[in-house]
């Protein structure tokens, strides 16, 4: 991996958005630092598109695409996505996230928050109870296990604490993964979490899903047009798949592919690290 200031010039200038995790590389323990969030504001004050990329459930997603200054979130590991959606002065909606991708829909107040599951509502029925009997029978199997705090808010997969409030042994995560994929499901591991699921998408296919069906961008360009910046073993597919890869200081597990270039600084400062080379580069 090389450092983030080696990116080249033209490389960042020919970035239409950074794509990026929230945990750990966004977030500070869970935390935004006001030097996260003041890079957030100035990427989007440079014309950048904006998603977070995360484990997070859709209910996080929601939230944040109403709060924050980006155009929405893809979350539940790629599952699930949040989108603003622009209207005018009357209410009248002018069309969805990506109708107008050179105004930032943080400028545009009555912009609402859609929520989409690619998933149809049968499928997502029989995925859900066949998941709610999958977690019962590892929580009996596997008592050590805390479920997460934001369960609640998910739809698409069940969660486990492994690094949140509390540290789960490897090879306890280890066991109980294996016994979820005898079963069928899905499992990823975050730097806190291990999500269990029956979805089949990941951070890639879910992001390159956003960008492609609701901000109209072409799937090959969005693969070399946005930077992805990421911590963990869970963001290995997007690693992979986009062709500007930041790792933060941070970056912790074996992710199968590591990013291509690493911020020296870790979590929030590091992806302001990274906001400033990008800034520094296109101004």
């Amino acid at each position: 991996m090389r450092p983030v200031s080696e990116l080249p010039r033209a490389t960042c200038q020919a970035l239409r958005g950074v794509l990026f995790d929230l945990d750990d590389t966004l977030l500070d323990h869970g935390q935004l630092s006001l030097p996260a969030y003041r890079a957030l504001w100035e990427l989007a004050d440079a014309g950048l598109i904006l998603v977070a990329v995360t484990g997070r459930p859709v209910s996080w997603g929601d939230l944040i695409a109403q709060q924050w200054p980006i155009h929405g979130a893809v979350s539940e590991n790629g599952h699930l996505a949040s989108a603003r959606r622009l209207e005018n002065q009357t209410g009248d909606q002018t069309g969805d996230a990506g109708s107008r991708p050179a105004r930032h829909p943080a400028t545009h107040p009555l912009g609402r928050v859609v929520r989409f599951d690619w998933t149809p509502n049968e499928i997502r029925s029989n995925r859900t109870a066949r998941l709610t009997e999958l977690t019962q029978e590892l929580m009996a199997r596997f008592p050590e296990l805390t479920p997460a705090s934001d369960v609640g808010g998910r739809v698409s997969d069940f969660t486990f604490d492994i690094g949140e409030h509390r540290r789960a042994p490897p090879t306890l995560v280890a066991e109980a993964s294996a016994a979820a994929r005898a079963r069928g499901a899905r499992t990823t591991v975050s730097s806190v979490h291990l999500h269990i699921s029956f979805d089949t998408d990941d951070k890639a296919s879910g992001s390159v899903a956003f960008l492609h069906q609701l901000l109209g961008i072409d799937s090959t360009e969005a693969l070399g047009r946005f930077a992805y910046i990421g911590d963990s073993e869970n963001d290995a597919p997007c690693f992979a798949a986009y062709r500007v890869t930041v790792g933060v200081a941070n970056l912790s597990g074996a992710p199968s592919v590591p990013p291509r270039y690493r911020t020296t600084a870790p979590r929030g400062q590091g992806f302001a690290e990274l906001a400033e080379v990008l800034l520094r580069a296109r101004s």
